[in-house]
């Protein structure tokens, strides 16, 4: 993660700066946040009040106006953090800011985002159905119109900051007839009647994250929470995907690239028959490998991170940064495990979290064989 080209030294000293707070901040706390099943609310306003929260947001709005590349700094650092897959950050400051800062009303704008600058508030994306993952276009969860509210109505699945968060970003069905064209964007406040959070769901990895289902029974918002057009919902999902895509992309990087660092260091110390593990040569070949995986990776996704700062990233590209990494992601993390040996199927070294945590980067935001769609249609 050194000397590279498309960071500033501005940026450089914000990832110093990030890095340290996670370091003092998360992994001194992420085994209890574990057992609790959630990152509390106390350390995403700690985040917000160091600046850490919606790089993006403009002045207008409480943010900085950083431009994204300090997004992507950050969510580096996320993945580089001891515990860090369980931190939603980037759903709330990666994702639904740039839905309201692209598509929603000044209202929408003014009301939300300087608070999701400090971590007031936190956000969720409500996408994924029991019914309908990777196929955005098989959502039912529908809202219908009644004057100058819209009714809600449906379940949502595996919802990152289900428990913390204080809206959901609800993709709905407002025009069944329309197929995709018929999906909207509308905020749902979580103190709205007809609102329920479901279970904390309990994941193999990622266990201090609230990942949870919600329910909508009769939700009536304002037809004021509408975000964009109507039907506009599945061409804005598609425009954000890619954005999403290289989010993630850079946790699964930055995840491997330390479980490469803590390994490299474990085998200097680990003695073997009288030598350091480090010393031998199938270890030597074994690290060779990825360190070359992991440096080609970094090449590319800072290609792609560059594009996406200028709003040119395509979304082939984006997939094809998703599917190397956390494929890559994968193999690191595994290989990285063998080199512990039994430690390293022990729960209290870090090797065994990152195991863990990493497997599920390769389903979400678009399942590995969806990614390879996406890149095939472009041939």
């Amino acid at each position: 993660m050194q000397n590279r080209s498309i960071y500033s030294s501005d940026h450089e000293l914000f990832r110093e700066n990030a890095r340290r707070f996670f370091r003092e901040e998360l992994e001194p706390n992420i085994e209890q946040w574990e057992k609790d099943g959630i990152v509390p609310k106390a350390f995403w306003r700690k985040a917000g009040e160091n600046g850490f929260l919606c790089c993006g947001v403009p002045e207008e709005y409480g943010g900085p106006g950083a431009d994204f590349m300090y997004n992507m700094v950050l969510s580096e650092e996320t993945g580089y953090a001891i515990g860090g897959a369980s931190v939603g950050f980037s759903v709330s400051a990666d994702i639904v800011a740039y839905y309201l800062l692209h598509a929603g009303t000044e209202e929408q704008k003014q009301k939300w985002l300087p608070k999701m600058v400090t971590g007031e508030v936190i956000a969720s994306i409500g996408m994924t159905e029991p019914g309908a993952g990777s196929d955005l276009k098989a959502i039912r969860t529908s809202a219908v119109r009644d004057g100058d509210e819209y009714v809600i109505n449906g379940q949502k699945t595996y919802i990152t900051n289900g428990q913390n968060s204080d809206f959901v970003l609800l993709a709905c069905v407002t025009d069944p007839s329309k197929g995709a064209r018929g999906i909207s964007m509308i905020i749902v406040e979580a103190d709205r009647a007809g609102f329920e959070r479901g279970r904390n769901l309990d994941k193999i990895g990622q266990k201090a994250a609230d990942t949870s289902e919600m329910f909508f029974q009769d939700v009536r918002v304002p037809v004021s929470n509408l975000v964009g057009n109507e039907g506009e919902g599945f061409a804005m999902m598609m425009r954000e995907l890619p954005r999403e895509r290289i989010t993630i992309a850079c946790r699964a990087q930055a995840e491997a690239q330390r479980a490469f660092d803590v390994t490299n260091a474990y085998v200097k110390e680990r003695k073997m028959f009288g030598q350091a593990l480090a010393d031998f040569q199938n270890t030597q070949f074994t690290l060779a490998d990825l360190k070359t995986n992991l440096d080609v990776g970094w090449a590319y996704l800072d290609q792609c991170i560059k594009k996406c700062n200028e709003g040119e990233l395509t979304p082939e590209e984006g997939a094809m940064a998703k599917l190397w990494t956390t494929e890559n992601e994968g193999v690191v993390v595994d290989k990285c495990l063998q080199l512990f040996g039994g430690y390293g199927y022990m729960t209290e070294y870090p090797i065994a979290r990152m195991f863990v945590d990493a497997r599920v980067r390769r389903i979400y935001g678009g399942a590995s064989e969806i990614m390879k769609l996406v890149i095939a249609r472009s041939l």
